[in-house]
């Protein structure tokens, strides 16, 4: 894994440390399950706003202009 960085304004490349590496790798795991996290709530709130409506018998346009 190669680490690019500035140094006295010039362009330099590195590669990286077993620490270096295991902190990247760690914080893009931690990354992608924030986002599966933040992808699952968007269908969980998706999924439920379908079903009340639906149950209310209304569109989507329609509650939008109830709450208008």
């Amino acid at each position: 894994m190669i680490i690019a960085y500035n140094e006295d304004g010039i362009s330099k490349e590195r590669e990286a440390t077993a620490a270096e590496k295991k902190i990247i790798l760690d914080t893009q795991a931690d990354a992608a399950i924030a986002k599966a996290a933040e992808i699952a709530e968007g269908q969980a709130k998706a999924t439920a706003k379908a079903a009340l409506l639906s149950k209310l018998g209304i569109t989507a346009e329609e509650a939008k202009l109830l709450l208008s």
